[in-house]
């Protein structure tokens, strides 16, 4: 049996732990405030002295809440969002002083609407149709608005330095975590998918900004000594899988558990939740801060933008790099974007990438497990006889 370092349990619970830890922050004095999506730029609240987190719902409990306002055939993230929201069953909706969102999709857009009525809610207009110049400076423009409405609602001002020290702070995660990430570079990889996932997920939930990179820096450590003594978790010679698409922390455990049991060793996310986050930096020498923030949220690859190349280029590095030898692409049901686009990925995966593709539209349920997996078993298969699957 593979043990685990000791310091990745401090990841493996941190969501809910960070319930209680988000009580304590409020009855301090701190503010909290809940994002959505990777395009919003943390690093304002963070300039602003405040704790973020959050708040995409990752449980199918509330949805039914939800749906009473909601459409069934909408995204389960968002009805299980607005579902926690209305029924206090999230701490951090319960406890956010202000929540952000983007117009990424018309789900979400609709969704804000009803949930400002519960909280305030304020939605940075993401420019997502054209390229270039324009939406640099449309993007620039939102930042600064939510520089003030941050200000106004916390009642703060924010400095141009506040933000750099935001800046230099986020960086540091991001590069803590990109190199924990890449320890599925290794062959095989030093980490299961699980193991992978857990930590990139679970870090956003870790509210003391030292504490968490100082526990980064141990796990990585930690999993390095424990691949260098042989310790590896996964069987060499597995098939190693890249996951995209939707964001999966509502079917984390269905889909990693369920590829991994099927002969596979899941080695890279491109998502939300994986590399997009913490690909690019913001670039700490800029004079202007803000500037600095509109240039690299804006490049996030995105199924949201038109004409999203960035996630074409980000992939065509990702196979190369990890030696992926499949993708599964995964589509939360009505995530229209990501639906649309899955097209474009599965030709260049299979004729671009020259490797075997399958995608899948699922829910939050765990109704379709067993067929997931009979789908999963025959995609190693495929891989494993050398089949490029189109």
């Amino acid at each position: 049996m593979i043990n685990l370092p000791e310091k990745f349990n401090n990841f493996n619970e941190a969501r809910q732990k960070g319930f209680i830890k988000a009580k304590e922050l409020k009855e301090s004095g701190k503010k909290l405030v809940g994002v959505f999506c990777t395009y919003t730029p943390v690093e304002i609240p963070m300039a602003a002295k405040a704790v973020t987190v959050g708040v995409c719902g990752v449980s199918e409990e509330p949805i039914p809440d939800a749906e009473k306002v909601l459409p069934r055939n909408l995204c389960p993230l968002i009805k299980s969002s607005y579902g926690h929201a209305i029924t206090d069953t999230c701490p951090y909706f319960y406890f956010s002083d202000l929540l952000i969102g983007e117009t990424t999709c018309d789900g979400k857009k609709k969704m804000y609407e009803e949930l400002d009525k519960v909280k305030r809610t304020h939605i940075m207009h993401l420019p997502n149709a054209r390229k270039g110049e324009y939406t640099y400076k449309l993007w620039k423009e939102e930042i600064k608005i939510l520089k003030e409405e941050v200000e106004k609602e916390l009642g703060v001002t924010i400095t141009d330095d506040d933000i750099r020290e935001a800046i230099k702070d986020k960086n540091e995660e991001r590069r803590l975590l990109r190199e924990y990430y890449e320890l599925g570079k290794l062959k095989p990889s030093a980490l299961t998918g699980m193991e992978l996932h857990q930590v990139l997920y679970q870090a956003g939930f870790k509210f003391d900004r030292d504490e968490l990179k100082k526990d980064l820096r141990k796990v990585i450590d930690d999993m390095k000594e424990r691949y260098e003594k042989g310790e590896c978790p996964v069987q060499k010679d597995k098939p190693r899988i890249l996951i995209t698409g939707s964001p999966i922390g509502g079917i984390s455990e269905k889909l990693i558990k369920t590829v991994e049991e099927s002969g596979a060793s899941i080695v890279a996310y491109e998502l939300c939740g994986g590399i997009r986050a913490i690909d690019l930096l913001v670039d700490e020498e800029n004079e202007d801060p803000i500037d600095a923030l509109a240039q690299k949220y804006i490049n996030i690859g995105c199924s949201c933008m038109l004409h999203n190349d960035n996630r074409i280029e980000l992939l065509d590095r990702l196979v190369d790099e990890y030696e992926v030898d499949g993708v599964i692409d995964v589509v939360l049901q009505a995530c229209h974007t990501f639906n649309v686009e899955s097209n474009r990925i599965k030709e260049f995966i299979t004729t671009k990438k020259n490797i075997p593709y399958m995608t899948i539209e699922t829910d939050y349920s765990k109704s379709d497990t067993e067929q997931l997996r009979t789908r999963f078993e025959a995609f190693v298969e495929m891989i494993e006889e050398g089949v490029c699957v189109k």
